[in-house]
Parts: C-alpha cells; structure tokens; sequence
C-alpha cells in the first residue's frame, strides 16, 4: 500500500456462493474494527459513499448474489468507481466446493435461496454458474472447503488484523504434526524433544492449559533454553519483518498429539511477546478440534483469543 493509499477509506466487498462463510466472514471483520453491513444492495452503496457518511474507519460490506441488482459486471464496476475516488476498494471472495456446500446445506436443512422450491444442487448449480466470470476477478480467495469458523478467522486476521491498528499481528499456534502443518505459518518450531505428558497417567487427560501439565513440560532440563532461545529469536525477526512491511506474523509450535508440550510452549511464548507489547493472538487447533469447533454453515461462536 503506497502512502497516498493510507488516507484513503479501506473498502473490502465480501461475496460468494451462499455457506461458503460471507456472513461469518463479515462478523469477524467487524469483531476486527471494521464498519460492517451485510447484504446491501449494490445500488445503495454509491449512494452511502456520497451522503458523507462514511465512518473513521474501514468498511466491509456483504453483497449477495439474491439481490435484485446483483451482477459481476455491476460489482466489479462499482469496484472501479470506488478506487477512482477516495476509497481503496477489493472483492473479497470466499469460495468453497459443491460437494461441501452440499454437505452444509443438508446438515442444516436450510433451503437454498435461489432453489426455494428445488433441490439445493440445484441452487447451488445456479448460483455458481452467475459467479463463474467473478471468481477469476476478485483479489482475495478464500476457499473454505475444509476450513473451520477458527480457521477462516486466523485467515481474515491475517489479510486484515491490521487495518485497524498500528503496527503487526502476531499468531502463535499449537497443533498436532499428525494433522500436518496449519497453513500460513511463518516460522514451526518442533517441540516433541520435551518430556511428553501423555505418558504420565494422571496427566494424560489434561492439556497444556494446566497448571500440572505446564509445570511438567517445564521440568524438562531443556525447556527454559529452549523457551529463551526461541523468544530471543522471534524478538529479533518481528523488528525486521516490521520494517519489511508485514501486516501478520505467525508462528507454530508443533508436538505429536497438539495437547500438552505445544499448548504449554506457545502459551509462554505468547506471554512473553505480549508482555514486550507485541499484538499477540494464540490458537489452540487441536483443542479447538477436541472440542468440536463448528463449521462454516453452521453457526457457532467465533474462535481466537488475545494474549494479555
């Protein structure tokens, strides 16, 4: 973003085929800072443009393919109107299979809204084939197939957290390299060399978030080395990608099952950053699994959590 692009209003129009996650999308950005209206009509948005309005802060607006002015060529138009002004618009996309749609609109029950009396398929089919010409067009993607509501929003934080605040957003993570790697991760620190609390009965149950299981993997010889030389490394690296001009920085820290020596470890780390005044956010993905995290399409509270 050049400098002549920071004084203008930051616009991003959140579409795509319905349960892919436009509305959850739309709810974390506003938990983001952003001013948020979901489904307006594309004629009405020129017009909160020009009655002078517009808030101190970004904008993210939801456009739904049922409205009765909806069409590519119209929102890709008024994205260009947008940018000849003082705003600074994109499209942001969130895609997503027919096999999973389908799966999400039957879990649900839900009708389809372009099918009410149809089948979803059919629906679906429908709607797919309006948005065909746009999905090749947009500047973000996000395809949610296989994306929880915690995982589409440490992507949203990651194009986004730091539209509304100085400075970068940092994620630390834990997760389970039985599960591979989370996406996005910058820099994956490998911690299953610690003493490994699943062996010791009484703890197997626990997570890291205990008080017991954190003394445990403490106890490890090695754990405080290890605990410094990596805060000591991330130190120096945020700085520098700072100056780089990253909006987001994530780190990983991985152990076999993602219960006990990740979650201990990224909880100290995250500490330990937030108290040096890095923005700090911590995800648990394997907890977050454990205890039944829900997918897009399906309601359920939104997941992520500050360091403080």
């Amino acid at each position: 973003m050049g400098e002549s692009d920071r004084d203008k209003t930051r616009i991003v129009l959140v579409t795509g085929p319905s349960g892919a996650g436009r509305s959850t999308a739309i709810n974390v950005l506003e938990d983001l800072g952003f001013e948020a209206i979901d489904n307006i009509p594309l004629s009405f948005i020129p017009r909160l443009m020009d009655d002078g309005a517009m808030p101190g802060r970004p904008i993210a607006l939801g456009i739904d393919v049922r409205n009765r002015d909806f069409s590519v060529g119209g929102l890709l138009e008024l994205r260009e109107t947008l940018n000849a002004g003082d705003c600074l618009a994109e499209v942001l996309y969130l895609d997503c299979s027919t096999e999973v749609l389908m799966r999400r609109y039957s879990e649900t029950r839900r009708r389809h809204p372009l099918a009410p009396d149809e089948t979803a398929s059919d629906g679906i089919g429908r709607e797919l084939a309006v948005l065909e010409d746009l999905r090749a067009r947009v500047d973000i993607l996000i395809d949610t197939s296989e994306l929880t509501v915690h995982d589409l929003r440490g992507e949203l934080e990651g194009w986004f957290g730091s539209v509304t605040d100085q400075g970068m957003a940092v994620s630390v993570q834990s997760f389970s390299y039985k599960r591979g790697l989370p996406q996005g991760l910058d820099i994956v620190l490998d911690c299953r060399f610690l003493r490994n609390p699943h062996w010791q009965p009484e703890l197997r149950p626990h997570t890291g978030h205990d008080a017991e299981v954190a003394a445990y993997v403490a106890g490890d010889p090695r754990h405080a080395a290890f605990l410094k030389q990596v805060q000591d490394l991330i130190l120096l690296m945020l700085p520098a990608c700072l100056e780089e001009g990253k909006a987001h920085f994530t780190i990983g820290f991985g152990c076999t099952g993602g219960k006990h020596r990740s979650v201990a470890v990224t909880e100290s780390i995250a500490g330990a950053l937030a108290r040096e005044g890095w923005r700090v956010s911590i995800r648990h993905r394997e907890l977050e699994r454990r205890t039944a995290a829900p997918e897009l399409g399906r309601g359920g509270d939104l997941g992520g959590r500050k360091a403080g």
